[in-house]
């Protein structure tokens, strides 16, 4: 029996989220991670070198820890999307939403007919565990969790019709491209930027929705859960990795010049 998507559930709930991005695209890393009791993860498609087999191999790794698997595509297209909830992910985050209309196309493609356009292949997939669940094609859409993704100066504007579409679950602020499409790439420190940042959090909270955003410092983790947001992913497996042998490279030889 597949157990309910606690995560959604939680984040309806304004039970706060805590999240670690994996962009290391290797189950062996997924899996050391899963061991420190994170709510959720994000298997990014979209920036690391991840492909449908490696995200499948995550998917079966973190499902057994009490997790929940968030993966993005690397874009929001029905062919890509399908595959991935066939692979069994059935949270998902999607880059570069700007419009109500984007959001709306995206939750079609999760959603079966006559509510959608997902195509019907779960006898075959790891969804229905290969056929096993019967009632997949009926419970599917009340275990999907759907988290949008906006990430440009347009998007800004278009946040309340976007919190409005039925079946959207989550508002996800991206800084790093928000920087970007504000004129200042490679700066989400920028002023303009956190504040444009944090009026996103606060908007999409006050639309109903909960809100997501990913940060590496830990007093803008702590500022953004001041701002209610309710999923936040506050490191990645890489960023752990390259800081941690840095560190220790450091302590014991001259650092390189």
């Amino acid at each position: 029996m597949q157990h309910p998507n606690a995560f959604k559930t939680a984040i309806a709930a304004r039970q706060r989220q805590i999240g670690l991005w994996l962009s290391m695209a290797d189950s062996v890393a997924a899996e050391i991670c899963a061991t420190a009791g994170f709510d959720w993860f994000l298997i990014d498609g979209e920036h690391a070198p991840n492909d449908l087999r490696t995200i499948l191999a995550q998917l079966q790794t973190l499902a057994a820890f009490p997790v929940e698997p968030v993966v993005r595509p690397p874009v929001g297209e029905a062919w890509i999307i399908k595959q991935l909830l066939d692979a069994g992910a059935r949270s998902l985050l999607v880059p570069m939403v700007d419009t109500a209309e984007q959001a709306r196309e995206l939750v079609s493609m999760t959603r079966y007919p006559p509510h959608g356009i997902r195509g019907v292949g779960a006898r075959m997939a790891r969804a229905s565990r290969f056929g096993a669940r019967s009632d997949y094609i009926a419970k599917a859409k009340d275990e999907m969790c759907l988290l949008v993704q906006i990430e440009t100066a347009a998007a800004l504007g278009q946040i309340e019709a976007i919190a409005a579409v039925e079946g959207v679950d989550g508002i996800f602020v991206g800084p790093s491209d928000l920087a970007a499409s504000m004129g200042h790439p490679g700066n989400p420190a920028h002023p303009e930027v956190r504040a444009a940042v944090e009026d996103a959090l606060r908007r999409i909270a006050a639309a109903g929705k909960p809100a997501g955003i990913v940060s590496f410092n830990a007093d803008d983790t702590q500022r953004f859960i001041d701002l209610d947001t309710m999923f936040v992913a506050v490191g990645a497996d890489a960023a752990i990795l390259a800081d941690g042998t840095r560190a220790l490279i450091n302590r014991f030889k001259k650092p390189l010049q």
